[in-house]
Parts: C-alpha cells; structure tokens; sequence
C-alpha cells in the first residue's frame, strides 16, 4: 500500500503512547487532553467533538477499534500498532487551531444571519428597524425553542448526552447572541421614539 500522510494533534498522540494506554473510552482521552489545556477557555463539547473528529479518522485507516462491546455510551475503543503505510505528520496546538477555524466560522455565519439592513432615510428608518426586528424575534425564538427543546431530550435521555450536549450549547450561545441582537435593535427604536 503506498504511503499516506496523515496530519495528527501532536499533544494526541504523546497522550496515546503513554504507558496503559490500549484501550480507551473518547471521555478518558478527552479528560487527559484537558489537563494539557490550563488557562485556556474552551466548551467541553468543543473539546470532545475534536478528540471524536481525531478519533473518527484513526478508525478510518485502521489505527483504533471498537471493543466487541458495542455501546451508546461510554464505547471503549483498542488502540492498533500504528499502519506501516503510514507517514505521520504531527502538529501542534491541533486543537486550539480548530476551535479559532470554527470560532471564526461561527462568527462570519452570525453577521451573515443578522446582517443590517442598509439604512436609507428616516422616513425608512423605523419601517427597516421594525423589519429587521421582527426578523431577529423569529430566529431567536426559534434558536430559544431549539435550546428547550435539546434541553428536554437531554433531561428524558440522558444517554444521548455525548451525542447531543455539543448541538444544545451551540444552540443556547446563537439564542444568547441573537438576545443581544435584539436588544440593541429594541433599544434603538426606544431611542428614536422618545420625543427630541
């Protein structure tokens, strides 16, 4: 087979050639890659999706297995003598880089999403303010009842938490920003509407 370069998180693998370390569950390395990240402020979920994504890809080219033992939750996974075809290539900070390429993603989606509305004249203004308003109410409820939602399914199964807890955080933080999108734009018709 010929040889594939494969680019890994470093502070990954050093965790993966650790003495005992064969077999795993993505809790128990996700929890060992934490302790490398003092000072740093991340969401669990980020850091669980990233050390799943890792994971995901080892399993692919026949790095890790699962255990016989299929499992919801808590899956235990065997780690394989590394592919000969392989040519590792390790970088640092794998997770780090990740979560700024999806930190940066995440905010040019939300100035997308609540873009203004180019602001003619004031006899426009307030009609446009309203419009944009009304637009923003909408998503944010629909973010709001996304949250709940997630909320309630996490609460009556909590089996699906490693599945779901990721989508339930995003969905609270877009309510969050949306709120606050939504409060400026109140604020601002408040202003407009007191008299002068």
């Amino acid at each position: 087979m010929k040889s594939a370069s494969f680019i890994f998180d470093r502070r990954l693998y050093e965790l993966l050639q650790e003495e005992g370390r064969t077999r795993f569950t993505i809790r128990e390395l996700r929890d060992a890659y934490a302790k490398h990240l003092d000072g740093m402020t991340y969401r669990i979920g980020d850091l669980r999706r990233y050390v799943y994504e890792q994971m995901r890809r080892m399993l692919r080219i026949g790095w890790l297995v699962h255990d016989e033992q299929r499992r919801v939750r808590g899956q235990v996974y065997h780690l394989l003598p590394t592919p000969a075809h392989l040519q590792l290539e390790l970088i640092d900070n794998g997770f780090e880089n990740s979560l700024m390429s999806a930190r940066a993603a995440e905010q040019d989606t939300a100035v997308r999403d609540v873009k203004a509305l180019p602001l003619q004249s004031s006899a426009n203004m307030d009609q446009q303010l309203e419009a944009l308003h009304k637009e923003i109410r909408l998503d944010f409820l629909s973010s709001m009842g996304e949250a709940e939602r997630f909320k309630l399914l996490l609460d009556e199964m909590p089996h699906l938490r490693d599945k779901v807890e990721g989508e339930y955080l995003e969905a609270r933080d877009r309510s969050s920003r949306l709120l606050g999108h939504l409060r400026a734009i109140e604020k601002t018709l408040k202003t407009l509407a007191a008299p002068r």
